[in-house]
């Protein structure tokens, strides 16, 4: 649907045009001889003229309203007369144009909260008024009075029908969409079968998105208040069968299922190290029930999304997704993310403000760019492809100043002044922009191909049952499933299945730590870090500059003491991946291990431990010790390196150590993994 009809939409789709004025609301039209000198044979039957006469008073109606709609007005019905004016028999109806009258005045309610619905009455005074008229027996009923003077502007005929007099759907169609909605389908994917079905163009049906939205709820409101029974009764079991899976819901006024969200064991778990970073996907419907769905997602050390909790909303608003994003906290034992990814939903960005204070929030860039189509290829015709590779160069910059001075440039260049899409994208730069981002972690979900594999995920979940106490066990299925992988995945990906490129220590102890994934972006960076030159600026302080450039560069600073680097790309905060500039220095430094501080846990192979052994266990209360033999680990693997002796030593005694470890029993106290009988 175009901006202008959504405009139109808005304006007019007042549900008070569906029902008629009180009395009381304007005076009497009389018959004048201005508006009623319309003579029989000047008048044609399209048009309403003084003396036609009709069987019915729903005759005339439809009379009306079909010249209102070929004229671009609608009409309702207006004031009833009966005999001396009290009611004693009907005698005379008024029709009105939609836009007569003027806004009633709504008592304010403090406990209740007000719409800001505009209005689309402004006092018209086109009408038309029939009179009863009994002859001989015969009852009919005369044009009295008629008016077709409108005080504002009458539509076209592609914008007419969107009125809600003529957004009607049929009795074939409302059946047609019955069957569709059953098979689980979305709402758009039925508008685009019933325009196929009809072949009329897209957006020229009948009737609108809205439309069909409020009939599926009111074809669904029974069903869907026994479901939400179902889906409570089903929450309950589970937490019966697992302490650890949780869930919360509200109960409107009518006691009927408002909103909900779950979580379960694995979940938690897997947050306590991956929910450093996070995605709220807010963008999807329940098609079975066209209810708001949001989902927390996160990525964990082997590139792959993990699930982090769920939520079903009635309404999309404050308060709303103020109880969404408690909940959640609460799921995860207060500990908010220090990252999260979400949609442009400005009400979203004002309920983590004030209940994530300390997150960062940022703006999903693949949902913006997939927006781009509608937004500039009209505006920018053959240039559209041309510019979107200059926004995507001015995205991946890394200074602000170069950012801010490049799309001015870039807005100067495609006459985007006026754009308002282009005005709101800079308004909210901070959100989406890599250089107002890097330096905060992402975990790397900000790249298009974790995009394409979190949305695939995602979209496992939209495939549930059409029945919404289905939903929650096609969830846990689809967990299941990706946890298992996983889980595969690493016992399958270790050491022997690495190919080293360098040949430096530094890959090989990298490699010994970081699970296949992490090891894999490191390894380019160390490939790459071999083209660039390393100059010493002052004491560790240096320049990294690619060896074809004769200027520009980046700045490592390198603290010895406490081993920590930090380069002016920002890209190990970022990503947490050093790059290859902070490479080239520590080779530059012939450092042969990468310093652990360096190497977070998050990416590290010994944070994939298997759930059902864990179970529950804090992983806060377990990294020391797993740092603590990893970083042992680390420095056996340099040491041995040095020769073939050492390797063979080194070799023999860990398998002889493994295998007396494998022989010990897993002893778990208070549910919580014993570290020290290993």
């Amino acid at each position: 649907m175009s901006e202008e009809a959504r405009a139109m939409l808005e304006v007019y789709d007042d549900p008070s045009d569906r029902r008629s004025f009180s009395q009381e609301e304007t005076s009497s039209a009389e018959e004048s001889p201005e508006d009623t000198r319309l003579s029989l044979e000047s008048s044609s039957d399209a048009v309403p003229y003084i003396g036609q006469m009709f069987e019915t008073h729903d005759l005339a109606y439809e009379f009306y309203s079909e010249f209102a709609k070929r004229c671009g007005f609608s009409i309702r019905r207006h004031r009833t007369e009966g005999k001396d004016g009290v009611g004693k028999g009907l005698t005379r109806r008024y029709f009105v144009c939609h836009r007569a009258g003027n806004t009633p005045i709504k008592s304010s309610n403090d406990t209740k909260p007000q719409r800001n619905r505009k209005s689309s009455r402004c006092g018209c005074q086109a009408y038309l008024r029939i009179s009863k008229n009994v002859d001989s027996g015969i009852t009919e009923w005369r044009v009295t009075g008629f008016s077709n003077h409108h005080n504002h502007e009458l539509l076209e005929p592609n914008q007419v029908r969107f009125l809600p007099a003529y957004r009607v759907i049929s009795e074939a169609d409302k059946n047609r969409i019955l069957m569709f909605a059953k098979t689980g389908i979305s709402v758009q994917q039925m508008m685009k079968l019933l325009e196929l079905e009809k072949c009329v163009e897209p957006g020229l049906l009948p009737f609108t998105e809205k439309d069909v939205r409020n009939l599926i709820q009111s074809f669904r409101k029974v069903d869907q208040d026994e479901d939400s029974i179902d889906l409570l009764r089903m929450c309950k079991n589970i937490k019966e069968k697992d302490p650890n899976f949780k869930y919360d819901f509200t109960i409107d006024g009518n006691n009927r299922l408002e909103n909900i969200a779950w979580s379960y064991a694995s979940s938690v778990q897997s947050y306590e190290v991956f929910g450093d970073a996070i995605v709220f996907d807010t963008t999807h419907r329940l098609a079975a029930f066209d209810m708001p769905l949001g989902i927390w997602v996160g990525m964990n050390n082997y590139g792959m999304p993990c699930f982090f909790g769920c939520v079903l909303l009635r309404e999309e608003n404050l308060r709303s997704y103020t109880w969404a994003l408690q909940v959640f906290l609460s799921f995860m034992n207060g500990k908010a993310p220090q990252t999260i990814l979400t949609d442009q939903n400005m009400c979203l960005k004002e309920v983590i403000a004030k209940e994530m204070p300390t997150t960062k929030h940022a703006f999903c860039i693949w949902l913006i760019v997939a927006k781009f189509p509608s937004w500039f290829n009209a505006a920018l015709g053959e240039r559209y492809n041309e510019w979107k590779v200059e926004f995507c160069r001015l995205y991946n910059l890394e200074s602000i100043d170069e950012f801010e001075l490049g799309w001015q440039e870039m807005v100067d260049l495609y006459g985007l002044h006026a754009n308002r899409h282009i005005t709101n994208l800079f308004t909210f730069r901070t959100f989406w922009a890599l250089p107002y981002l890097r330096s905060h972690f992402f975990a790397g979900m900000t790249a298009t191909g974790l995009s394409k594999s979190i949305n695939a995920f995602i979209q496992r979940f939209l495939s549930a049952q059409t029945r919404l106490a289905h939903f929650i066990e096609q969830a846990a299925v689809a967990i299941d499933f990706r946890d298992q992988a996983g889980e595969q995945q690493a016992m399958q990906q270790n050491i022997q299945n690495i190919c080293l490129k360098t040949g430096a220590p530094m890959e090989a102890h990298a490699a010994s730590v970081l699970t296949p994934y992490a090891f894999s972006k490191l390894q380019e960076e160390l490939v790459m870090a071999t083209h660039y030159a390393s100059f010493q600026m002052e004491e560790n302080c240096f320049l990294i500059r690619h060896h074809t450039k004769i200027d520009g560069g980046r700045k490592v600073l390198w603290a010895p003491r406490e081993e920590v680097l930090s380069c002016s790309c920002h890209m190990f905060e970022f990503s947490g991946i050093l790059c290859r500039h902070t490479l080239r220095v520590l080779s530059t430094l012939n450092c042969f291990q990468i310093p652990d501080r360096h190497l977070p846990i998050r990416w590290r192979r010994a944070n994939l431990l298997p759930s059902k052994m864990v179970q529950g266990a804090s992983w806060n209360e377990q990294s020391e010790s797993v740092q603590a033999l990893q970083s042992m680990m680390s420095a056996l693997i340099a040491e041995a390196a040095k020769s073939k002796d050492r390797m063979d030593i080194a070799s023999r005694e860990v398998s002889s150590l493994l295998s007396r470890i494998r022989q010990q029993p897993v002893s778990v106290h208070g549910s919580r993994y014993d570290f020290h009988k290993v």
